[in-house]
Order: C-alpha cells, then structure tokens, then sequence
C-alpha cells in the first residue's frame, strides 16, 4: 500500500477546473517531484493533500485511512503532513527558536526543555544553530526557508510537502535550501515537491511527474522523464524549459 493515494481528485473554483480526475500515488521514503506550467494544478494538489483545500469529487488517502471529507481530524492529520510554501510565512515577532517550538509545544504538548534540545539539534543540521535567538528580518531569505522547512521538521511528519519553495529566493541563496531537500531525501524522509528546478528535480527524484490541466500526463523514473519523455504534451513543455536554458 502507498503512503498516499490520491484516487480521482477532482478541484474546481466555480467553473474552472483545477485538478480533473487526477491519480497519483507516493510510495514512503519516495521524492516525487510535479512538474508543468503554471497553472496545471502543482500547487493545488499539495494544499489538497494538507486539507488546506479540499476537493469536490474523488478521494485521498494516507497510511490507507481516507483523509479527504467529513469527519476527518485535521489537527491529526498535519501533525502527519507538513507542508513548506515560498513564503515563509514566520512570525516576526518571534525569534527563530520560539517559530519552531510553537507548533510541538502548544499542538504536540512537548515539553519546553525537549523541544528545545530538538529545535536547537535541527537547526545545527542546517548550520543556523548561532541564529536561534534571532527574529526573522534580522535573516536571509535562504536562511528563512530554511528556518521554515526545519518548523515542518519539527512535528516529526510522515510526509513533507514543498510548494515552490526557492521560487522566491534570488537565486544565490536556492542552492543552501535545495541542499537541506538533498540532506532529508537522502535520509529517508517522504517529499513531494512542486517545482521549477528541473536539473534539481532530475537529480533527487524518485519519480518525476508531469501535470497539465489537471492530470498527471506522464509520470516515471527522472531518467525517463527528462531523458526520453513520451508524452506530447512532456517533450513540449521540456523543450520549452530547455529553450529559456533552465535545463
């Protein structure tokens, strides 16, 4: 059984047509990577996953359990599923250490000492342990993500969800968060990502799939994908990230 399936997911605003049927499964300890334009439902799948929108027609579930619906546990299901956006979205009133403890001490009821000792081991895995009493304009925005993916982390999640998360970052700082993704893939943890980085894609996923209006097109190993890509509508859109040199 997959870690999540997503079974004929269907999202619409008012007329328009998000996700049309869509399927896709994640196998734990896998980094699926969605690629495609803008627009082709990248983003909105995530936030469906995470319950942050919800879906007309179809199902998903996680560990088996149906996570789409009525009667679902929402407090219990994104202590399962973090999920990082582009923006950081940290409180700048607080220092860094107190952003990430917030979630495990007032969700998780962890004790302070506990959650600090984890806060403080994360944040030296990502070489920001001297910025633990800092606020967060007083940091890079490499260093905010980072702070951001590390707040997910914090919350022991089954699956990590990153939306776009460098598309917002001058292009000097995308390669420390990108390292962190490398950092976690290679140590087991489940990620989906939404992304433009197609020679990072290529280079950490476990499969590769590409999204247009709403469905997953063509999905497979990064070699496939990026080396020999079958569908039409695949071998256009890479041409074209080709063309622009992002690939």
């Amino acid at each position: 059984m997959a870690l999540v399936e997503v079974d004929k997911a269907t999202k619409r605003y008012g007329s328009l047509t998000v996700l049309n049927g869509l399927s896709l499964d994640i196998e734990a300890h896998q980094v699926v990577c969605l690629i495609g334009p803008s627009g082709c439902g990248k983003s909105t799948l995530l936030r469906c996953i995470n319950r942050l929108e919800t879906i007309q027609d179809g199902e998903i579930r996680l560990h088996g359990d149906r996570i789409t619906g009525p009667g679902v546990d929402l407090d219990l299901l994104r202590r399962e599923v973090g999920i990082v956006f582009q923006g950081y979205n940290l409180f700048p009133h607080m220092s860094v250490l107190e952003n990430i403890t917030l979630g495990p001490l007032k969700v998780l009821g962890m004790p302070r000492a506990e959650a600090r000792d984890k806060a403080m081991s994360l944040l030296a895995r990502i070489g920001l342990a001297h910025k633990a009493g800092e606020y967060p304009d007083r940091l890079s925005g490499g260093q905010q993500q980072r702070v951001a993916i590390v707040r997910a982390l914090m919350m022991d999640p089954a699956l990590l969800l990153l939306d776009e998360i460098t598309s917002a970052l001058d292009p000097e700082l995308v390669s420390e968060v990108l390292d962190i993704v490398r950092d976690l893939a290679r140590n087991g943890m489940t990620m989906v990502l939404a992304t433009h980085e197609m020679g990072f894609a290529r280079e950490v996923a476990d499969k590769v799939c590409f999204l247009h209006a709403g469905v997953v097109h063509e999905e497979g190993p990064p070699s496939q994908i990026f080396g020999d890509p079958q569908d039409e509508r695949t071998r256009a859109f890479l041409k074209s990230i080709i063309d622009a040199g992002r690939l």
